[in-house]
């Protein structure tokens, strides 16, 4: 089905997007840079949000500190430092 009209942009290309990326893909922001376009209308942007949950599972829900798409991972137990992902090659 198309989600984005201004791209058309399918879900199944966001599920891709969110499946073939090595970074944490949590916004539409994200998967229009990862498809290599950008949001027009803005519309489709909630639509968006849901697939990229469905997509991640449980994980979107409640992250833990040793998953991978966690934000931040604790170098110790006073500090948490940002998570290092590598650049997605979608």
């Amino acid at each position: 089905m198309i989600v984005c009209s201004c791209n058309v942009l399918s879900d199944d290309d966001i599920r891709a997007a969110v499946a073939e990326s090595d970074d944490a893909v949590r916004h539409a922001k994200q998967v229009y840079g990862c498809l290599g376009c950008s949001a027009e209308c803005g519309r489709c942007a909630r639509t968006i949000k849901t697939i990229i949950d469905e997509a991640l599972g449980p994980c979107a829900k409640s992250c833990c500190a040793g998953c991978p798409h966690s934000h931040t991972v604790a170098a110790n137990d006073e500090m948490a430092q940002p998570a290092q992902f590598a650049l997605a090659a979608c």
